[in-house]
C-alpha cells in the first residue's frame, strides 16, 4: 500500500500520476467527441449530397467533413496538456505543434472550400457561359496554390525559420528554376492568356494545323480536344497559342458557295432562266439568306453558274440538310424546264479523207480509165 501511495505521489515533469491520468482522460474524451462529431457531419453531408437541390449547409458540412484525424489527435493532446504544469520548453513545443496543425487544417478546409465552390460554379456556368468554365479551373488552381504557399510559410515561421531571408533566397534561386522549367512556365503563362483573352472556350470546335476537334478541357499545362473520330488530342498551351487556330465555335452564320454546270446544248432562253431557278430554290428554304447567282464562266465541256448564300446558323448538320434540299429543288426545276446537267463527256469528230493513191493519179489517166 505504501508503494502505491509513493508511486501515486511520484512526480513526472512536475506532475503526479493523478494529474497525468486526468490529462489523458481529457485527451481521450476530446478525441472521442471530435471523431463522433466528424462522423455526424459526414453522415449529414452524405444525405444532403444525394439530393439534386443544393442546400444552404451543404458546403460548410463538406468543408468540415475534411477534418483530418491527425488534427483531432493533436488537438486532444494539446487540450490534455493544458491541465499539466509542464516546463516552459515543452509548453512552447506543445503550442507550436498545435499552431502548425491548426494552420494545415485551416489550409485543408480553405482548399476544399475553394475547390467545391469553383466546381459548383463550373457546373452552373457550363450551360450559360462556357467561357467561364476554363477560367474558373485555372483561377481555382492558382488560389489553392496561394493557400498552401501561405500555410507553408506560416509553418516555417513558427518553426523559427527566417522566412524573410528564405523569400529573398527564393527570388535568386527562382531565376535558375525558371530557366530549368521554362517550358512548363510557358504553358502556365499561356493558360493565363487563354483565361484572360478567351480565344476559345470549352465546347468550341477548333482546327489547329492538321488537327480538329471540340475543346473538352482547358488545363494549366495542356488543352484537350475530342476529335470527330473519337480519340483525344492533347496539345500544350504554348504550342496551341503559337499556331493558327480556326474557331468554328464563334461562327455566327455559314457562307456557302457552290457551282452548277449545264451542257453546251442548253439554248440561250433556258440559260437566261437558270439563275432565277437557282435563286428560287435557295429562297424556298428557311434560315437562309440569298446573296447572288451568276452565269460565271464557259468551262471545258459545260456552262457554269455560281451561287452564294448564307445559312443563318453555325450548325453543320443543319447546313447539310438545307443544302440537300436546295440541290433536290434545283434538280426538280431543271427536269421541269428540260435543262440537262453537265457530266463528263467526250466527242469524236470523224472526217473521211481521200485515199493517198487516188490523189497521185493524173486527171487524164483517170478519164482514160473511165472511157
Amino acid at each position: 500500500m505504501t508503494d502505491l501511495v509513493e508511486l501515486a505521489e511520484t512526480r513526472y515533469l512536475g506532475n503526479d500520476l493523478t494529474q497525468w491520468g486526468s490529462a489523458l482522460a481529457i485527451a481521450l474524451v476530446a478525441l472521442v467527441i471530435g471523431l463522433i462529431a466528424r462522423r455526424i457531419i459526414r453522415t449529414n453531408y452524405a444525405r444532403m449530397g444525394t439530393t439534386e437541390r443544393t442546400e444552404f449547409l451543404e458546403l460548410p458540412l463538406k468543408v468540415a467533413s475534411r477534418t483530418s484525424t491527425l488534427f483531432l489527435v493533436v488537438l486532444a493532446v494539446f487540450l490534455g496538456t493544458l491541465t499539466l504544469n509542464l516546463p516552459p520548453g515543452m509548453t512552447r513545443t506543445s503550442a507550436t505543434a498545435m499552431t502548425i496543425a491548426a494552420f494545415w487544417q485551416v489550409g485543408l478546409w480553405a482548399s476544399e472550400a475553394v475547390l467545391t465552390w469553383f466546381e459548383r460554379r463550373r457546373s452552373q456556368q457550363m450551360q450559360t457561359d462556357r467561357a467561364a468554365v476554363g477560367t474558373l479551373g485555372i483561377i481555382g488552381f492558382i488560389v489553392r496554390a496561394l493557400i498552401w504557399a501561405m500555410v507553408l510559410l506560416l509553418t516555417l515561421d513558427n518553426l523559427g525559420i527566417d522566412i524573410t531571408a528564405l523569400i529573398a533566397g527564393l527570388g535568386i534561386g527562382g531565376i535558375a528554376v525558371a530557366l530549368a522549367v521554362q517550358n512548363v512556365l510557358g504553358d502556365l503563362l499561356a493558360s493565363l492568356s487563354i483565361t484572360l483573352d478567351k480565344p476559345f472556350v470549352i465546347g468550341d470546335f477548333l482546327i489547329v494545323d492538321d488537327f480538329l476537334g471540340s475543346v473538352e478541357h482547358i488545363g494549366i499545362k495542356s488543352v484537350r480536344l475530342r476529335s470527330l473520330t473519337g480519340e483525344q488530342i492533347v496539345m500544350s498551351n504554348a504550342d496551341l497559342l503559337s499556331s493558327r487556330v480556326r474557331n468554328y465555335g464563334r461562327m455566327r452564320e455559314r457562307r456557302v458557295v457552290f457551282a452548277v454546270a449545264v451542257t453546251y446544248e442548253t439554248p440561250h432562253q433556258q440559260l437566261a432562266r437558270i439563275a432565277d431557278m437557282i435563286r428560287s430554290a435557295i429562297e424556298s428554304q428557311e434560315d437562309v439568306r440569298f446573296d447572288r447567282c451568276h452565269f460565271s464562266r464557259i468551262a471545258h465541256g459545260s456552262f457554269e453558274f455560281e451561287a452564294v448564300y448564307y445559312v443563318l446558323s453555325p450548325d453543320y448538320n443543319k447546313y447539310m440538310d438545307i443544302h440537300q434540299e436546295i440541290n433536290l429543288a434545283i434538280v426538280e426545276s431543271f427536269e421541269r424546264a428540260g435543262v440537262t446537267l453537265a457530266y463528263p463527256t467526250q466527242k469524236l469528230w470523224v472526217t473521211q479523207m481521200q485515199p493517198p493513191e487516188a490523189a497521185k493519179v493524173p486527171t487524164a489517166t483517170l478519164s482514160e480509165a473511165q472511157a
